[in-house]
C-alpha cells in the first residue's frame, strides 16, 4: 500500500505580487523551486499564514534569484503582497520507503532568502 507524504515545502515565503488577470498559478523564483525539488507545473497546496486561506494550484517558474512569489489568477484574491505562505507538495511512496522518507524543506527570511534547510 502506498501513502502520501510531504515531498517538499517552502515555509514563510513572502508574497511579492499578484496578478488577477493572469491565467492562474503561483510563480516561484526558479532557484527556490530547484532547492526544494519543485518542478514547473507541479501541483501545490498553499496556506496563507496572514488570513488562514488554503488553496491548491500549480507552480510556474519565476526569474532566478529574484525571490519572487506571485499569486496569479483567482488565487490572487486569497492574499496580498507581504503575506506569508507555506507552500507544500506531496508524493506517494510504499511503506518501506516511507519509513526512511525526509522531505526537502526550505525556510525563508527577509527578501525570500533561504535561512535554513532540512532534508536537502
Amino acid at each position: 500500500m502506498d501513502i502520501f507524504l510531504l515531498k517538499s515545502k517552502i515555509h514563510r515565503a513572502t508574497v511579492t505580487g499578484g496578478d488577477v488577470n493572469y491565467e492562474g498559478s503561483l510563480t516561484i523564483s526558479a532557484d527556490l523551486m530547484e532547492k526544494c525539488g519543485l518542478q514547473e507545473y507541479e501541483k501545490i497546496l498553499c496556506g496563507n499564514m496572514a488570513n488562514g486561506e488554503r488553496f491548491e494550484t500549480y507552480v510556474i517558474k519565476g526569474k532566478r534569484g529574484t525571490g519572487e512569489i506571485i499569486m496569479n489568477g483567482a488565487v490572487a484574491h486569497l492574499g496580498k503582497q507581504g503575506d506569508l505562505l507555506t507552500i507544500m507538495n506531496f508524493c506517494s511512496a510504499n511503506q518501506k520507503k516511507a519509513r526512511k522518507w525526509k522531505p526537502q524543506v526550505i525556510v525563508l527570511g527577509k527578501g525570500n532568502k533561504i535561512v535554513s534547510t532540512r532534508g536537502i
